[in-house]
């Protein structure tokens, strides 16, 4: 994965130190691996391009490596994606870095995420101060979820077990959609409930082979999307017809 930016911009990051404040004090007693997410930030992520200082911020500050299995804890900053039950993954730092960037999160933002997983992701995009909505079919990954995040200090994320293909039509128009599931094409209810100048960031393709990221934009009603970048996500699960 190859992605061109670079920089940050202390005023604003000091702006965010006010979005991060409500929840850090909930996780400074597991904050001996802040050493490692500086380290994960810096050779991972910014060396691949990614310069929002919101996002990186968000990076630095969630503990990843209570989103993963207790025995893969040590893991939990590497450069990989590493499994977390059920078949499903949790995404290497410098995808789930690119992704938040993309959709310019930040606070006001209303942004719709299909795939839960560990809640990871809900997790780094609720740090930016975004207005976060989240669903995952598996109950068990749903439920240990929505404990998590609670936990940690993100209990205004709002965590629904259904099937991602037909979005969350009681919370839309979304700002922004993040998919973390491989689709075969893309849901035509996730491009109803995308607001105007609105923007999702879905890979698309085989769940068997590499798949396109596609950057997908609403602009007068009209869709408009460009390939971004070749991945590999688990594939989207659909519920039992």
């Amino acid at each position: 994965m190859h992605i061109r930016r670079d920089s940050t911009c202390s005023a604003l990051m000091i702006a965010l130190c006010f979005v991060l404040l409500p929840w850090i004090g909930s996780v400074a007693a597991d904050d001996d691996r802040a050493g490692d997410r500086e380290a994960m930030v810096k050779e991972q992520i910014i060396t691949r391009g990614v310069k929002d200082p919101t996002t990186l911020a968000a990076m630095r500050a969630v503990p990843r490596h209570l989103f993963v299995p207790a025995s893969l804890a040590p893991r939990a900053y590497q450069d990989r994606p590493l499994p977390i039950g059920y078949g499903q993954t949790i995404s290497q730092p410098a995808i789930v870095a690119f992704m938040t960037e993309i959709i310019n999160p930040g606070p006001g933002r209303k942004i719709l995420e299909i795939g839960t997983g560990s809640g990871y992701q809900a997790a780094v995009l609720a740090a930016t101060g975004a207005q976060v909505y989240t669903i995952e079919i598996i109950p068990q990954l749903a439920a240990s979820a929505a404990a998590r995040l609670k936990k940690l200090g993100f209990g205004d994320v709002a965590v629904k077990t259904a099937d991602g293909y037909y979005g969350w039509p009681e919370q839309a128009p979304f700002d922004a959609i993040i998919v973390t599931a491989a689709a075969e094409f893309i849901p035509p209810p996730l491009i109803e409930q995308l607001a105007e100048a609105g923007l999702m960031i879905i890979p698309v393709g085989s769940p068997y082979f590499v798949q396109t990221l596609m950057l997908v934009q609403k602009q007068n009603g009209k869709v408009i999307s460009n390939n971004l970048m070749p991945v590999r996500f688990v594939p989207f699960q659909r519920a039992e017809e």
